[in-house]
Parts: C-alpha cells; structure tokens; sequence
C-alpha cells in the first residue's frame, strides 16, 4: 500500500487515467462497474456474443456483458443484466444470481465486474445489441466449447479472459468423458 497521491493526468468521457508514485493505471470516469452474464440455456449450450473490438482490430468472442450505470441513475447489477442479455443476445430471464465480483487485469484496469448466472431463459428476440453494435450471438454446447474457441482462434479473433470461467473444466481436464 502507497501513501503517495493519486494523480490524473487525463480524463475522457469513459475512461481515466491514474498515476500514483510510478504506477498508472486505467478506470472508468465516475466509477462505472460492469456486469458480465454466464447464460447456459435448456440445452446446455452457453450463450456468447461476437462483436468487433476498436482496442483490438478484430472481432472477439466474449460473454454478454454490458456497463451498469451508463445510461441511468439508479442502475442496478441485476437490471443492467436483463437489460444487456436482451438487447445483447435477445433473451429474458426468469432469475439473475449474483456470483461475485472480479478484477480482470488488476495490474492496469481498476475496473471492476459483477459475474451473474442467469436461469429460465426465454428467448425473446434476436440480440445484437444497439446503435450499430453489429453483435453476432452464438448458441455453443458445452461439450463443443473448447473446439468452438479454438475455431475463433484460427479465424483470427480474439478470446475475452472471461472465456475462461467456462472453459475452465476442458483446461484443467475435468469433463473428458
């Protein structure tokens, strides 16, 4: 833990800069958290979303997830759920479980996200997102997932860390059969 003072050397409309001692960082301007959905429906298939990352150059393959906080006051992690799996991929759901809150690059990003679980889903439209979003939404089962990604890969996307919460049971060697 550093007493130095924390610095900002520059702030945009989403994100900010920090600078404490040597260390910068990144954050969101005004705090704005992330809810990151893990949707699996009666099929067993996981519900992930494709679309094009400007910081990557490329497509990318992730979970739903969207910001909690940007568009109201009063957001919550279970409203900015629903509403990023429906506009997202075009489901509604009957319940969202809450499974904790992660860091994804702790070294860089202050930046902070709430996993859900979603149960019941209904399928209600066809995603996609909003305003030019261009999201492609894939139904993968799980048995295939690892496959799936691999494929992405190949084509050259890029693999959200995220990946790895369902991936975890083919990477460690559990569900081989």
């Amino acid at each position: 833990m550093t007493d130095e003072a924390i610095e900002t050397p520059w702030a945009g409309k989403w994100i900010t800069v920090f600078r404490q001692g040597k260390w910068e960082y990144v954050g969101r301007t005004g705090g704005i958290r992330a809810v990151v959905i893990v949707a699996i429906d009666a099929e067993d298939r996981v519900i992930l979303v494709e679309q094009y990352r400007v910081p990557l150059g490329r497509r990318c393959i992730e979970l739903p997830a969207g910001l909690i906080g940007d568009t109201e006051e009063g957001d919550t992690i279970e409203a900015a759920a629903r509403r990023e799996l429906e506009e997202e991929a075009g489901y509604a759901c009957e319940r969202v479980e809450e499974l904790g809150e992660y860091f994804a690059s702790p070294g860089m990003v202050s930046e902070s996200f709430t996993l859900v679980r979603v149960h019941g889903l209904t399928r209600i439209g066809a995603g996609g997102g909003v305003d030019g979003e261009d999201i492609k939404v894939h139904h993968v089962p799980m048995a295939e997932l690892p496959m799936f990604i691999a494929d992405c890969r190949a084509r050259g996307m890029g693999v959200d860390v995220k990946m790895l919460l369902v991936l975890s049971g083919a990477l460690l060697g559990r569900g081989n059969g």
